[in-house]
């Protein structure tokens, strides 16, 4: 029986891109590997158990991958939260903020927007985990990595959305298009010049992209250099120090 992944492809890159901030953010170590992978896993975990949800005729089968995949992820979180025992506390914000996926999944309406709201503001919580499994603090940093990812990926909410369920909806386009150039500004009025750069792709690829007949894997190559884009200049912007 093949395994059951994530079809929301944006998702992997929102697990990943916070915790290479993270990382860029606090220093690498051989710690955040482990914990990687036990993020990963439990992330896969989450996906079958909010299918179980909307389909319980299949409910045997997504409980058994439910139950390999949290294993998994347990196992490899083992090391991380006994050097670290305050990485649990990462866990239970998650909690609240799955429920609403864990609603929105029993009401078959996934494409909320709260919904993709609080999954991204999940996921980018792996920034400061990672920032915090290097330093072993939470500051003003690892704040700023939450939020900054946050951003990001509200962004490319806004982007797939326009693209998508709302492509006819001119009102959404304006608002995605305001949010795409609002932020870039923002921070760069609060004086985190080239931060403000990392999301200066997002603005261009928002308004040059709408209305185009893109293909799903166009839609993900371009989310994918974008991805790519945002964490090295974060990382060029944390290093030589111009961040909030």
């Amino acid at each position: 029986m093949k395994p059951i992944i994530p079809k929301q492809h944006g998702a992997w890159a929102m697990l990943t891109v916070p915790f290479l901030v993270g990382m860029a953010a606090g220093g690498a170590k051989w710690i955040h590997i482990p914990l990687f992978l036990g993020c990963f896993f439990l992330y896969l975990a989450s996906y079958p158990l909010l299918l179980a949800v909307k389909n319980r005729r299949r409910a045997a089968e997504y409980i058994k991958w439910i139950f390999i995949y949290g294993i998994l992820g347990a196992a490899f979180l083992i090391l991380p939260v006994y050097d670290s025992p305050n990485l649990m506390w990462f866990g239970i914000i998650v909690l609240p903020l799955f429920f609403v996926n864990f609603y929105y999944a029993k009401q078959k309406n996934e494409r909320a927007f709260l919904n993709d709201f609080c999954a991204v503001a999940e996921l980018s919580l792996g920034g400061p985990a990672s920032y915090y499994a290097a330093t072993g603090t939470i500051d003003k940093t690892a704040i700023l990595v939450w939020i900054l990812c946050v951003l990001f990926f509200t962004g490319s909410v806004f982007y797939v959305k326009t693209l998508l369920r709302e492509k006819k909806n001119a009102t959404f386009k304006w608002f995605s298009w305001g949010y795409h150039l609002g932020v870039p500004f923002i921070v760069g009025i609060l004086g985190a010049t080239i931060i403000a750069v990392a999301f200066i792709p997002s603005l261009i690829r928002a308004v040059i992209c709408y209305g185009k007949p893109l293909t799903p894997k166009t839609v993900g190559i371009i989310e994918i250099a974008n991805s790519i884009f945002f964490v090295i200049v974060l990382f060029i912007g944390m290093h030589i120090r111009m961040i909030l």
